[in-house]
């Protein structure tokens, strides 16, 4: 039997209330998800299906039809890729304002969606969003280790299969353009965009001018404004935008731009896993951390606690990660933290905005420098984080 790990987010209580729709990147467990840890539904369509797809595409009111000629007036419906058909929503609509069925929809872009003028049932269902998989979830496994999570990311199929997951992040890169960019025709320069995705990878975690970016691909700045906005709609990357409040300080305007999963951008880069020594290990490290960071303010509902940056206009100082008003985060591969790793968050303390000051190293255990500022060890970060430690 296939091995499947059980999910942090809990979607059956979500489903008492109201109808979820569930986005999240390709392959991040929507569908295993929908079939192991919510309640049996009366109807199931996976929309990946092209039978049924072109069934629909012929016959538009083929749910409602399927609905009707069933008699379901309540229970669970699940509909998997649902992105593909929007036209569905009207229907699901319909349903929900007149049964009491409740609805479980995934989808894995919302450019689709957006596209065709839907607005996800203006707020007749809760949004959610479904991430890799996270701290919590593989903390126990003894082989949950950083080299592990960077040689195979963190998409369950493959953090599960180790033997394969270097083909499978290979095959990744096919399966994303032809789903997500061929099928749905989203672009007209298929060999300049996938230039241009190695690139993004490449830049990863990085700030991102458009213009400087523009030349170096070699195609117009709008190009790659239009690009990036298409990795964001299909979950391909988070955008990390630059915090805003400092009063001494002239921040930068340039966002930053993480992949969703740490083994997805090494396979998109060309990267071979890193050693310790090497700077790309530190740059996946700092993935990692952005990754849960990023699942925990969306699983703990922390809508006012925006995830941002920190980076003078000159680039002397930086500080990689501000959740809300209220801490400050830097992350350093280093065993050792040392004065200079500080510095960034030192300057920044002197702005007197946040609450704590937080260095994420490799250090075999916690410690707080004279000036308040507090050093941990990337699993006691996590633990905190997760149970609530850090910010709540």
């Amino acid at each position: 039997m296939k091995e499947y790990i059980k999910r942090y987010i809990n979607l059956d209580r979500l489903l008492d209330r109201k109808s979820v729709f569930l986005i999240g990147p390709r392959m991040c467990g929507k569908s295993m998800y929908a079939k192991n840890e919510v309640r049996k539904p009366v109807l199931y369509w996976n929309l990946l299906s092209n039978t049924l797809y072109y069934r629909i595409v012929r016959n538009p009111a083929l749910l409602e039809e399927t609905l009707k000629a069933e008699g379901l007036r309540e229970g669970l419906v699940v509909i998997d890729e649902i992105q593909r058909a929007p036209q569905l929503l009207y229907t699901v609509h319909q349903f929900i304002e007149d049964t009491d069925l409740v609805f479980l929809m995934t989808g894995s872009s919302v450019r689709k969606l957006k596209a065709g003028g839907v607005n996800l049932l203006g707020g007749r269902a809760f949004e959610k969003k479904l991430h890799p998989l996270c701290y919590p979830e593989i903390k126990d496994r003894c082989d949950y280790t950083l080299e592990q999570v960077f040689r195979t990311g963190l998409l369950p199929d493959m953090y599960l299969n180790p033997e394969d997951a270097g083909e499978a992040l290979e095959a990744y890169e096919g399966l994303y353009l032809e789903t997500e960019i061929q099928l749905e025709n989203e672009v007209n320069d298929l060999p300049g965009f996938i230039n241009f995705l190695e690139k993004a990878a490449l830049s990863n975690g990085q700030q991102i001018n458009f213009s400087a970016f523009a030349s170096d691909v070699g195609v117009s700045r709008q190009a790659i404004k239009t690009w990036y906005k298409i990795l964001l709609d299909t979950l391909m990357v988070n955008e990390i935008k630059p915090y805003g409040k400092t009063k001494k300080r002239k921040e930068t305007s340039f966002s930053r731009f993480y992949f969703f999963d740490v083994g997805v951008v090494r396979s998109l880069a060309r990267m071979n896993v890193p050693t310790e020594t090497m700077t790309e290990y530190g740059t996946l490290f700092e993935t990692y951390i952005a990754m849960e960071l990023s699942a925990y303010i969306d699983y703990s509902g922390l809508h006012n606690a925006d995830l941002t940056y920190y980076r003078t206009s000159d680039g002397k100082r930086e500080v990689d990660f501000i959740i809300g008003d209220e801490v400050a985060i830097e992350v350093k591969s280093a065993r050792s933290v040392t004065d200079k790793h500080l510095a960034n968050l030192r300057e920044l303390k002197e702005e007197g905005i946040f609450s704590s000051y937080i260095v994420v190293s490799r250090e075999e255990s916690p410690r707080m420098v004279e000036d308040g500022i507090l050093i941990l060890p990337w699993r006691a970060f996590l633990e905190r984080l997760w149970s609530g430690g850090i910010i709540s």
